[in-house]
């Protein structure tokens, strides 16, 4: 699946893509229909520790998941927005797969 990663008001590191891209190609285990995904990445200007904020948008057919972590760091944030993608995902599956049967 190709990721799009879109950072705002900072330079990403490539070691921070290649372990998003990782992570979310892990997704494609859970539904092989994924077309696209986009992720944002963002640093608020405050003085709190959870000052990043993670944003991923799957395409799906028919329809778009979006979730959105504000965590300590962006490794954080890609691993718990994975973990609600994926349930997210098997929640989708099961609800076509009773559709069809």
């Amino acid at each position: 699946m190709k990721v799009n990663v879109q950072s705002i008001n900072f330079n990403v590191d490539q070691k921070l893509i290649n372990f998003i891209q990782k992570r979310m190609n892990k997704l494609d285990l859970f539904y092989d229909k994924i077309i696209k995904s986009d992720v944002f990445l963002k640093v608020e200007n405050t003085s709190e520790k959870e000052n990043k904020i993670f944003e991923a948008k799957l395409s799906v057919p028919g329809d778009s998941l979006v979730v959105k972590k504000k965590c300590k760091s962006f490794e954080e944030g890609v691993d718990t927005a994975v973990h609600i993608l994926e349930r997210q995902l098997k929640k989708r599956k099961e609800k076509l797969r009773k559709q069809t049967s």
